[in-house]
């Protein structure tokens, strides 16, 4: 018996034995996983890459000599057993363990390596804990013999693999860019390396290959793609490392529905191949003003209903001091029908305070609607033609509860009057917070599913109320929508907008044509569609502060290249680290990243950053204060 794990060690990996492979000799390598000494038998797990194997020692067909070292060997010794397959006795196969209807029948063992006591176990039981995250950081070499882990780098592996395979299917030509750049504006702080050659110079490491696809798709490669290494100085959380990987793609001569059909596809291929499951395509769109108003959020969880409604004008005559406060202003109440959400516990309902507080909110005000009638924070202010309009805009049954927010929202028409406050922190947050908190309170997520939709039209500028000047909202290269297109030229024909002209311009809610793919909630993909003139390209960067002077240090080499013949360009680059993430059911990117930093930015198992040596530091031309 041979497969493609056949070395001079071993015929075939352990965890490939099936029981098609019953009557035949095997030689296995690997790592001990358990042993358990039966007094007359010893049941060793064999443990490799694939998975694991019980192997048998028995004084009726293992040497005594041989059965003696078994009852030596210790947790993750590297072990050589030799033997043959043979049917799991009667009642005993497992059928959670993939070798489970099998066993090695020991003849021979050689002991390769010893391992010392271990400072984490590799073996657990179903009911022991993991080791603290901190200490298995430090020894990750030993965390990632587990097989859960091994399980999710084989996840990795087979969507790395289909990435490619469909994206090579689909004319897209794989080419790597620089790890040493310039720095520029993406949003986060760059990595600099001092330049040895260049002294008080530095290079930066990428952010992402933004630049270098664009410029590859004036130099006429029509379709690219990437498996990218990027690295952003950021703080750290579950799903965010400084080192992420992205699958990054661009393509010439196309408009939006184009991009979407391949990154469709390509999502398509990816959870066929990897999880065998198919994904309904076309996804969803939906624009970002439709997000934030129908769910709070650019990001929305379609998992579960719960959209949130407006009630302003159903609630306009009730008797109650916060409502009639608004007075026809730019605030608004809205909030989420909960069906069956009267059964909470008062403990349960003043919990919502503090979730609408985490999104912005001052606090949340709730309603239920029983048999007898309303009860809640504002019952009594419903009566009457109030309650009737309520009711019709909430659409509340009996035994369904309501939860409000008010204030200032986003997606609200009269916006742009709120104040520069109100306008920096918009409630969309609260409702957002809220819906989620109560889906999963509720048991509305079906953990099954994966909701996918295209998020489009961003805001082509957000408001930096601090320092009274547009930012880009995506990316500072997205195209303008056609349908405002115009509208922009305009206010920026005499220069740079500034101060409340620039204020007025971001009221206006302009758009561009950058999208987001969202699933289960987050974020996986970002693109846009990108300015190709060099012309529009100053007038968006002037718009946001940055005159032909600091353009021409930061991008004169991107607008240089449109000069002479750029094509319409669009692209999208996939979160890979989060893909693997979803496809292997995963909270954590460090689960899915073979070595990954603490949320302190620090790697325990090598001891990284460190400080130089004053040999090494004047050599980079660098002193340190």
């Amino acid at each position: 018996m041979t497969d493609h794990f056949a070395t001079a060690f071993r015929t075939s990996a352990a965890g490939s034995l099936r029981a098609a492979h019953i009557g035949g000799a095997a030689t296995l390598a690997g790592w001990v996983h358990r042993r358990r000494d039966l007094g007359g038998l010893v049941f060793l797990d064999l443990r490799d890459r694939e998975g694991i194997v019980q192997v048998s020692f028995d004084p009726s067909w293992t040497p005594e000599e041989v059965l003696a070292e078994a009852r030596r060997l210790g947790p993750e010794d590297v072990v050589q057993v030799e033997g043959t397959i043979h049917p799991r006795i009667e009642g005993q196969a497992n059928a959670d363990m993939a070798t489970g209807e099998v066993e090695l029948r020991g003849t021979a063992l050689r002991i390769i390596t010893r391992a010392e006591p271990l400072p984490i176990q590799v073996y657990r039981a179903p009911s022991d804990e993991l080791a603290a995250e901190d200490l298995r950081l430090r020894y990750r070499y030993l965390d990632l013999r587990r097989p859960e882990l091994q399980d999710n780098f084989a996840v990795r592996h087979r969507a790395a693999h289909a990435t490619r395979t469909y994206l090579g299917g689909q004319g897209f030509l794989e080419i790597e860019t620089p790890m040493l750049t310039k720095p520029t504006p993406e949003g986060a702080r760059d990595f600099v390396v001092p330049s040895r050659m260049h002294p008080g110079e530095f290079y930066a490491l990428p952010q992402s290959p933004q630049i270098y696809k664009q410029l590859l798709m004036v130099s006429g490669y029509d379709r690219y793609f990437q498996i990218a290494r990027c690295l952003r100085d950021e703080d750290l959380r579950a799903d965010r490392q400084l080192e992420f990987t992205q699958i990054d793609a661009e393509m010439a001569f196309v408009d939006e529905e184009d991009v979407f059909r391949t990154g469709e596809g390509l999502m398509a291929a990816v959870f066929r191949d990897v999880l065998g499951v198919d994904l309904a395509v076309p996804f969803p769109r939906m624009t970002f003003m439709e997000a934030l108003a129908r769910y709070g959020t650019d990001k929305p969880d379609l998992r579960f209903d719960l959209p949130v409604l407006d009630v302003t004008e159903a609630l306009a005559g009730a008797d109650f001091r916060l409502f009639q406060a608004i007075g026809g202003g730019p605030q608004r109440i809205r909030g989420i029908r909960v069906p069956g959400g009267a059964r909470l516990s008062r403990k349960e309902l003043d919990e919502l305070q503090e979730v609408a507080k985490r999104g912005g909110a001052a606090g949340a005000l709730w309603v239920k609607r029983g048999d007898e009638g309303m009860s809640g924070q504002f019952a009594k202010a419903l009566a009457g033609a109030v309650l009737e309009s309520f009711l019709g805009a909430s659409g509340m049954e009996a035994g369904d509860l309501f939860v409000a927010v008010v204030g200032h929202f986003r997606s609200a028409p009269d916006f742009a009057s709120a104040s520069d406050e109100a306008i920096a922190a918009p409630l969309e947050g609260a409702v957002d917070e809220l819906r989620r908190h109560l889906a999963r309170k509720m048991e509305l997520v079906d953990e099954s599913k994966y909701a996918w939709l295209w998020v489009t039209e961003f805001p082509l500028f957000d408001w930096d109320a601090d320092h009274g000047r547009l930012v880009y909202a995506h990316n500072p290269f997205s195209m303008p929508h056609p349908d405002d297109l115009p509208v922009f030229l305009e206010a920026a024909k005499d220069g740079a907008p500034t101060g409340a002209e620039a204020r007025a311009l971001y009221a206006r809610g302009l758009r561009s044509r950058a999208y987001d793919a969202v699933c289960n909630g987050a974020e996986m993909a970002s693109g846009s569609v990108r300015i190709h003139i060099p012309e529009l390209q100053r007038s968006v960067f002037a718009a946001m502060g940055i005159g032909d002077e600091e353009a021409e240090a930061k991008f004169g080499f991107l607008l240089e290249a449109y000069r002479f013949g750029a094509p319409p360009h669009a692209g999208f680059a996939f979160g890979f680290d989060r893909l693997v993430m979803l496809l292997a059911g995963v909270t954590s990117i460090r689960d899915v990243v073979a070595f990954p930093k603490t949320t302190s930015a620090r790697a325990l198992f090598e001891g990284a950053p460190v400080k130089l040596g004053e040999d090494q530091l004047r050599e980079a031309n660098i002193r340190v204060r």
